[in-house]
């Protein structure tokens, strides 16, 4: 190979450096998780499918269990630095193989969380283009419309999609707290009652369905350590955007969750979440601000399904690369653009998932509220979970085969409380998984889609493992990132 080829190589496979500080990360993080889609749906739907009023308490918690996760999973991050993260850190605590395993429920799990969104956006915006224009057009149009946005902003320069995602945030993180304000400003009889944050509304026989639907809410809070490559100071930059956006989606979703509560009261916050659904908090905020409010709120609530379609999209773009790049996947997926330095077959590999799946929808007629935003949504979340869960068993055996880098609450203590957790959470989100996805106890869709997962663990592991016998080099690269790059094929 010519020195040339050697260095292009090297460009090529490598992510742009130097890209993102700690607002920008904090961006794609807090864009994936997807605030105002969020209390407008999530929220509504923990009231009403679950009939649980300690809905806030339980973000709390939540918010708590992740930041005892994060502890181990930022410490990691000062150690091994990959786009992959969870598939680098698991291969780096549990073997290659278990690092290939995770990889496949990685890019099934991600692929599901943003595909599923395009069956949201469009009953979110047709409303608005029937007041505006006149015109309702079919569900796929509106989705293929937010397809070629995502997939072009996909092919930019990583900041590019920062700057358009920070401008979409703060928007709608703005329009959340004048919400939260107005309905606090407008009580319900029952005044600003705390019965929502005491533990006896929490600790009832609905909690383990209530865990489960909000655990899906912090989707993507994660990915922080997704753009580590290209931040400007990864042992900084990360742990910090880690913590603010976790400690910002966490206290939103609880005080929204809250203000609800305030705003209709505590004792009919399920009866109107159950009328209304995610229409609830714009019903609230045209009764108290007007129908201009309203409109502001839904515009933005468009516009917050589209962001997280940017950021999961920009996630799973660099999944794919890390593995292209480490030749687990065709090295093709492992380039970069020179001029963007974006992942470009991920992107566009992507993409194509998301094409695909909208197409197949439309086709088929499925509805894509039910059928792909809540089913595929909630597989993907499912999956989400269980890859929090895995690595936060891979960081404590990763730190006790190296002892001594960190000190023992970041690399023992935090991480086996964390595990323990976290393998609670998953067992009341599998134990309940027929009141995630909305239906009947006995469908075989409860058990179908988390086995789907497992049939990908033991197809990676196998994968893995076919590495090991037939290209050792390729094996021994695994959750290497970017010194993988200068490995062979063989």
């Amino acid at each position: 190979m010519s020195l040339t080829e050697q260095r292009t190589g090297a460009v090529t496979a490598a992510l742009a450096e130097d890209r993102l500080g700690v607002p920008s990360v904090v961006f794609f993080v807090i864009s994936a998780a997807a605030p105002l889609t969020v209390v407008a749906g999530v929220v509504s739907t923990a009231y009403a499918v679950t009939g649980v009023v300690g809905v806030p308490l339980a973000f709390v918690l939540l918010g708590a269990i992740l930041a005892v996760f994060a502890v181990g999973y930022v410490t990691m991050a000062r150690h091994v630095v990959n786009a992959g993260a969870f598939y680098a850190y698991t291969a780096r605590g549990l073997g290659r193989p278990a690092g290939v395993a995770t990889a496949w429920v990685a890019l099934l799990a991600y692929n599901a969380v943003q595909v599923g969104l395009y069956g949201v956006i469009a009953s979110a915006a047709t409303p608005l283009l029937t007041d505006w224009f006149g015109v309702t057009p079919d569900w796929w149009a509106v989705a293929l419309a937010a397809w070629l946005l995502t997939g072009a902003l996909g092919l930019m320069r990583v900041d590019v999609n920062g700057k358009v995602l920070a401008v979409l945030l703060l928007a709608e993180i703005a329009v959340v707290v004048v919400f939260d304000l107005a309905g606090l400003a407008h009580p319900a009889a029952s005044g600003y009652s705390p019965e929502a944050f005491a533990p006896s509304s929490l600790l009832v026989p609905g909690m383990g369905a209530v865990i489960a639907v909000c655990v899906a809410a912090f989707a993507g809070f994660e990915s922080s350590v997704v753009f580590s490559e290209e931040t400007k100071d990864p042992r900084r930059t990360v742990p910090i955007a880690t913590y603010i956006a976790l400690a910002v989606i966490s206290g939103l979703y609880a005080i929204s969750s809250w203000t609800v509560t305030v705003a209709v009261g505590s004792d009919k916050v399920v009866e109107a979440s159950r009328a209304q659904g995610p229409g609830l908090i714009f019903e609230l905020a045209g009764r108290h601000l007007g129908t201009t409010a309203a409109t502001v709120g839904s515009v933005l609530f468009v516009t917050s399904i589209l962001a997280a379609m940017i950021a999961f999209h920009n996630t799973i773009s660099r999944y794919i690369f890390a593995l292209g790049r480490e030749r687990v996947l065709p090295s093709i997926f492992g380039r970069t653009s020179p001029p963007t330095g974006a992942p470009v077959s991920g992107s566009v590999a992507q993409s194509v998932t998301g094409l695909v799946v909208i197409v197949i929808y439309a086709v088929s007629g499925l509805d894509p509220l039910v059928h792909l935003f809540f089913t595929v949504g909630s597989f993907g979340g499912f999956g989400v979970l269980l890859l929090l869960a895995g690595t936060s068993v891979a960081v404590l055996f990763f730190f006790t085969r190296e002892p001594g880098l960190e000190n023992a609450w970041r690399t023992r203590i935090a991480p086996g409380l964390a595990s323990v957790l976290l393998l609670i959470v998953l067992g009341l989100a599998l134990v309940n998984f027929d009141t995630v996805l909305g239906v009947e106890p006995g469908s075989p869709l409860r058990w179908i889609l988390p086995a789907v997962y497992l049939a990908a663990i033991v197809f990676g592991v196998a994968w893995g493992l076919t590495l090991r016998a037939t290209r050792p080099r390729v094996y021994a690269n695994i959750g290497l990132g970017a010194q993988a790059a200068i490995g062979g094929d063989k």
